[in-house]
């Protein structure tokens, strides 16, 4: 189901599709690093809580927003006729990797509750590795779109 109405549209929605998506990427990559600089303070402690408002706000204020929009923009683009080759099999993998990337955000909200909560039993380690998942991910879904393989 694609509505032509929209095709004068696209270059417009690939353009917010795209800023979307850059915001929610630096979202992405600086929540888990501000995670491995909160693993270093005590809980409690003043520092500790400047980094909660830091991951709230960061979470709440950008990341959301950016991954709504980021979403809202890829579905206006899905409905635009011509803008997807539906014969294609590199968006499958596009689609995989963008659902994947949300989990990620899934679990960096569930690891911000438990540093909230002072209940992170993590490792500054876990949160270096875990901080290039949405590298890998990230690399993954513009290969797909710019070289659209298969």
């Amino acid at each position: 189901m694609t509505y032509a109405g929209l095709v004068p549209f696209l270059p417009y929605v690939k353009s917010l599709h795209v800023i979307s998506v850059i915001a929610w990427m630096a979202g992405l990559f600086y929540l888990p690093r501000l995670f491995i600089y909160h693993c270093d303070v005590a809980r409690g402690s003043l520092e500790s809580e400047r980094f909660k408002v830091m991951e709230r706000r960061l979470y709440k204020q950008i990341m959301m927003p950016a991954m709504i929009s980021s979403w809202l923009w890829g579905i206006i683009m899905v409905l635009t006729p011509g803008a997807v080759d539906w014969t294609a099999p590199w968006w499958h993998t596009k689609l995989l990797a963008v659902i994947l990337m949300s989990g990620f955000q899934g679990a960096c909200s569930k690891w911000r509750k438990l540093f909230l909560e002072d209940r992170n039993t993590k490792s500054h380690k876990f949160y270096r590795w875990a901080n290039e998942v949405p590298t890998v991910l990230m690399i993954i879904i513009v290969f797909m779109v710019i070289v659209q393989p298969g």
